[in-house]
């Protein structure tokens, strides 16, 4: 099994291999600046803090670096911890039977790919189908979604209505009235849902591009 050491120190030379420090390579991620800082590493009253999935997705985002190309990293001769995530096709996650009230996968019918198992969170994949996304994501892009991470206006979301329409788009604003996307399309419109008709509404951490 894999330590909490060994994430960090992956962490480390992956900012290394970059020209970068910690800080630096949170700030080239978009993140706090002291997102990867060692002080950041451990909580006050002792105990391990580990980085988030969306932290670590974003910094491989940010320095081009793919999934085995980390892993190698990170394992560097210890045995590979990789967890199954569910993976299901943009199209079927309208139809009934998937997820729960949550957002979270439930059900039969996912395949399923391998992702690092850093901190336990709730992820899932999601395969573009289709060109409404095009160009930010295109048909086959595999997107890695996070229902408990909290959303900000400007993220890439995936939003699925209480009639079972999916839609990955732009979250330009959000009221207790009404939930407002851009498309990532110029070619399809933006959307504005009532809130009373959003099922879940859940972040994009990673896309497979």
């Amino acid at each position: 099994m894999l330590g909490h050491g060994q994430i960090w120190s992956a962490i480390d030379a992956l900012a290394a291999r970059n020209g970068l420090s910690a800080s630096g390579l949170a700030r080239k991620a978009g993140l706090d600046p002291t997102t990867f800082n060692r002080s950041k590493r451990v909580a006050a009253d002792g105990r391990p803090r580990w980085p988030s999935t969306e932290s670590l997705a974003k910094a491989l985002d940010a320095t081009a670096t793919d999934l085995d190309s980390f892993m190698t990293i990170l394992t560097d001769g210890a045995p590979r911890r990789q967890k199954h995530i569910p993976l299901i096709g943009l199209a079927q996650a309208g139809e009934g039977g998937y997820f729960d009230d949550a957002g979270l996968p439930t059900g039969q019918g996912w395949d399923e790919i391998e992702f690092p198992d850093v901190d336990g969170e709730s992820v899932y994949a999601l395969e573009i189908q289709g060109d409404s996304m095009e160009p930010v994501f295109r048909d086959g892009d595999v997107v890695l979604v996070t229902p408990g991470a909290a959303v900000r206006r400007g993220d890439r979301v995936v939003v699925r209505t209480t009639e079972g329409e999916v839609l990955a788009k732009e979250l330009a604003r959000s009221t207790a009235k009404h939930v407002e996307l851009r498309s990532l399309n110029p070619a399809h419109p933006d959307r504005s849902i009532p809130t009373a008709h959003v099922a879940w509404m859940a972040r994009i951490v990673w896309a497979s591009q």
